[in-house]
Order: structure tokens, then sequence, then C-alpha cells
């Protein structure tokens, strides 16, 4: 077995006719690092083909599904203030959910040890029924969807994008199947991802968020991986993980404060690598300082391949860090998990 990979040319498609963060240079980048370094030809290729209807009905609304296929009439329009779509974007997002979904059902399957996916555009801010966010479809809800329809019983959602994921933690808000973990900048876009925010009715306790302040590094992180994550993990005993890979929480991301390095996603992966016997599935999302995103995109591939993660960052976490998880601890020492 190795690691499986999604890249379609077709992704560079979805495009504005201006200036915006999100744009096909973010995935040539990774593209390019990942061929430079000879990655690209130690993973097996996995093929992007479009979402069924069925498939992308297991989280979206019929109508909303109608209004990103519409899109594919114009040569342009806008859907939100943050969040476009041009003649290809309808396409390209069928294809991202589906790739993903080809791809997690691989490893789940053991087919495949584990994955990367380099997509576009992303998914974790697409609600049931509408975009927003850059995100029309939400590809790693629409591919644990699908999994639990294959049987998969128990699946871990780890969000480690800058943003919160709203949408995906909307559409498992009472599946007691689905654990979603979030780290976060907060207050900040698109203000949810309370450590409130929990989870209803069987649901309850399945949701786990770490709103953090700007500024916070690796092992603030890791901090929260080791503390937070892994305990409740282990607990739930996942058959398979799913990563909502941001790299827009890397130092230097213009639209982030926060200061995660290349060796500190490594470490998390590595992390995330002891989990669901190793079946762990990165699903790219946000980052928009180039050269960070194909580094910390790269660290990870590695660590997917068998490599040793580098050090992070030396340093304890901050008062602060260990403030806002020691809340999050008790927010979530029920009885149902082992904090």
């Amino acid at each position: 077995m190795t690691t499986g990979l999604v890249y379609d040319e077709r992704f560079l498609a979805h495009r504005a006719p201006y200036e915006h963060p999100e744009h096909p240079g973010r995935l040539t980048a990774i593209w390019r690092r990942l061929q430079e370094e000879g990655l690209v030809e130690r993973c097996e290729r996995v093929s992007a083909r479009e979402a069924t209807r069925e498939e992308l009905l297991g989280i979206h609304t019929a109508a909303h599904i109608a209004t990103i296929e519409e899109t594919a009439r114009e040569d342009f329009c806008q859907l939100d203030p943050d969040t476009y779509a041009c003649r290809e974007s309808a396409q390209a997002a069928k294809l991202a959910a589906g790739g993903l979904i080809d791809l997690a059902a691989e490893v789940a399957a053991g087919r495949l040890a584990n994955g990367l996916a380099l997509l576009r555009p992303p998914g974790h801010h697409a609600e049931a029924d509408r975009a927003m966010g850059f995100c029309l479809f939400n590809n790693v809800a629409i591919a644990a969807r699908a999994l639990q329809q294959k049987g998969v019983e128990r699946i871990l959602i780890v969000d480690w994008d800058l943003h919160h994921g709203n949408g995906t933690q909307h559409s498992f808000w009472e599946d007691p199947g689905v654990l979603y973990f979030s780290t976060h900048q907060s207050p900040f876009y698109p203000g949810t991802g309370s450590i409130g925010e929990s989870g209803g009715g069987p649901g309850r306790g399945f949701t786990v968020n770490v709103p953090w302040p700007g500024g916070m590094g690796d092992a603030d992180y890791l901090s929260a991986f080791d503390r937070v994550l892994s305990p409740i993990a282990r607990d739930f005993r996942p058959d398979v993980v799913l990563v909502s890979a941001g790299f827009d929480a890397a130092a230097g991301d213009p639209l982030g404060a926060m200061r995660v390095t290349p060796a500190g996603y490594a470490q998390m992966t590595a992390r995330l690598a002891t989990l669901a016997g190793g079946r762990i599935v990165l699903a790219l999302e946000g980052g928009y300082d180039l050269e960070a995103i194909a580094r910390s995109a790269e660290a990870c591939l590695r660590v997917l391949l068998g490599e040793a993660p580098d050090a992070a960052e030396p340093g304890e976490a901050s008062p602060l860090a260990t403030r806002i998880l020691e809340a999050v601890r008790q927010t979530h020492s029920d009885g149902r998990s082992t904090l």
C-alpha cells in the first residue's frame, strides 16, 4: 500500500476575473513543489471524477446544487461578497468532491495506506443550502457522508484551517458517528466555533472547538492535539480520519495571524497517523501564502509517505493557550470521553 494523491488540472479553471486570495496559483505552487521534490512519483494517483447528484444530496439541498449548476451558464457570477463562480466552477467543485470521495473510500477500505487531496475550490464553509467563504460544495462533509453510506461507523474530522468550518460542523451537529474537532482563529470569519458549541441531541459532545486568538504557534497547536484531541479521539476510536487541511494558520499567511511552521503541520499529521490504523486523508482547504502552503503540504505528504517529521518550533504552550485548552477540557469532561 502507498499514499493516494488527488490532483486535476481542471481544478485550475475555477478562477475570478479579478485578484482574489483563492486563485489557481495556490494549487500550482503546491504541485510544483511536490514534483520538484520527487514526491508525486512516490504516490499512487487517484483520478478526480464528478460527484453524483446523490452524493451531493448527502449534504446539500437540491436547491443549492441547482444554484451551483446554474453558474455554468454564465462567464462569471458573485455568489456572496467572498465567493465567486465562473463557467467552469461547477465542474471543478464536483470533481473535487468526487475525487475526495474515491480517495477516502480507498483508504477506508485499506487499499491505500493514506492520502492527500489537492482540491479547489475548498469546501468547509459551504452550508447545506448555500456557498460561502470561497467554498461551493463541502468536500470533506460529502466524503464523510459517502463513507457512512458505505458502512464506515466512526469518522473523525480534524479541521486545522485558520477559519472555523461552520458548514462541516452543522452537517454533523447531531451525528454521534462523526467527531468534529476544530482549531481556529477567533473572533474571526465566519463567527462560529465557540467552546460551547459542542453538538446537539445524540451528537452532543461530538463537536469540539478550540478557538484561538492570533499569535498561536506550533507548541500551542500540538498541545491542543495532545491534551484535548488525543484522549477524545482514542475514546472515540475512529475508523478513518479526514482532515480539512487548510494552511492559512501558517506563519506569514496574509489572511491570518498564526505562526504554525511546516514542521508543526508535519507533527500534527504524525499524531493523527497514530489513529484509525493510520487511515488518514488530508484535503486542502485554505492557505494563501504560496511558499508557506507549498512547504507545509510537502511536510505533511512526507509524513504520509513514512518519513519522520522535523522537530516543531521549540517551547511550551503559552499560558493563554493553556487556559483555553483547560476550558475546552472542562466543557467535554462529561463522562463520555477520557478527558
